[in-house]
């Protein structure tokens, strides 16, 4: 009986055998019989299932299960790559050394395997590799990252949520970012986005990829963003539907947009219904959050010219008050929701007029055309 358990940044594969001495495991992974090699191997996955202690103690198994992953036949290397991945959990100094062992171009051909079991082993090893950060940049130079890409698109559910993870680990050091960009994430990305619970750690880790690519190179990737159907949608989605770090996430990725070219991108963010959930989100995100979507909705509105705000508790209160009813089922909530966003933008709407007004009756004489003999001018 076998049994697979995943995590965000790691996997643990079990089996159920019988446990032997560390030396007599060491000697029967040497043997010249392969059946021998396998049976060590499967034992060793089997010890370091959840044992700290037997991972550090079998420790001394990364090279030749690595020389396993080379060599052997499938079975045999599948018997190694599942080994190693219970050697690699939770353990830093295991993960180190699996790589220093060379397992990476081993496990960068298994991500190209037409066997969907093997490709999907593979991804998970580097996702738990990738928890290191002395590892990241050998994983980038490796040539890991078009791969993970090539898995995000075509491989199975599972294989591409790793990747993901594991793109997501990769991209929190900065110079592996123009690998990952110009390796086209974007449309595995937002793909990934559509099919996955918008509050899940998957669409987080997925939000702040995207999120760190435009802070990276902010128009290549807003450019990419637009150019996938429903990609900013679905970013808008993960803002209304996420969890809190994900809405967070959302938010920086929209506001960067808009930020970089307010002129092209404010009317396809605007025309995507943005605007319920950032006035949600000024009163429930985060501060981080309720900061970004403040900002956003200023870049958002009709003039780019500065005015005088609505003052923040009147803004903050009114909204605080929409959203805090509608969500309601009854039909007076929803009136009265409704009402009160009217009421906000009658406000809103006065003070643009007083603004305009003010500008009107209070010109120069440079300002007035000549012949003119009024010291005002009247709106029409």
């Amino acid at each position: 009986m076998e049994a697979w358990v995943a995590d965000e940044d790691f996997a643990v594969y079990s089996c159920v055998g019988a446990a032997a001495p560390v030396e007599e495991l060491l000697e029967r992974l040497c043997s010249v019989d392969a059946e021998c090699r396998i049976e060590a191997a499967r034992e060793i996955r089997w010890l370091t299932k959840t044992s700290s202690k037997n991972r550090r103690q079998l420790a001394g198994a990364v090279g030749q299960l690595v020389s396993m992953l080379q060599s052997e036949s499938q079975e045999g290397a599948q018997a190694a790559i599942l080994a190693l991945l219970n050697l690699a959990v939770k353990d830093e100094r295991n993960k180190v050394k699996i790589v220093q062992a060379g397992a990476l171009y081993s496990l960068c051909d298994f991500m190209k395997s037409s066997d969907s079991t093997l490709q999907e082993y593979a991804t998970t090893s580097l996702l738990t590799l990738s928890a290191s950060s002395l590892n990241k940049t050998t994983i980038c130079a490796a040539g890991a990252i078009p791969l993970l890409i090539m898995v995000l698109t075509d491989g199975t559910p599972q294989a591409k949520i790793d990747a993901a993870a594991a793109l997501f680990n990769l991209s929190t050091v900065k110079e592996n970012l123009n690998s990952i960009l110009s390796s086209h994430p974007i449309p595995a990305i937002i793909s990934l986005l559509k099919t996955i619970k918008k509050s899940s750690k998957t669409a987080e880790k997925c939000c702040a990829l995207l999120e760190f690519l435009l802070s990276f190179d902010e128009f290549s990737t807003a450019a990419a963003l637009t150019s996938v159907e429903g990609g900013v949608l679905t970013v808008v989605e993960v803002l209304e539907e996420g969890s809190v770090v994900s809405k967070e996430h959302a938010v920086g990725t929209l506001l960067t947009m808009c930020k970089s070219d307010r002129k092209r991108y404010r009317e396809v963010i605007l025309n995507e219904g943005v605007i319920p959930g950032l006035l949600e989100l000024t009163v429930q995100g985060t501060p981080t959050a309720q900061a970004k979507a403040r900002e956003l909705l200023k870049l958002l509105r009709e003039s780019p010219y500065p005015r005088r705000e609505l003052q923040a508790d009147t803004l903050d209160n009114i909204v605080y008050n929409i959203v805090s009813r509608i969500d309601g089922d009854d039909k007076m909530g929803v009136t009265m929701a409704k009402k009160m966003l009217a009421e906000m933008v009658q406000v809103s709407m006065e003070q643009s007029l007083r603004h305009l007004q003010q500008r009107a009756f209070v010109y120069t004489p440079a300002d007035l055309p000549l012949g003119s003999c009024n010291s005002q001018v009247s709106l029409k």
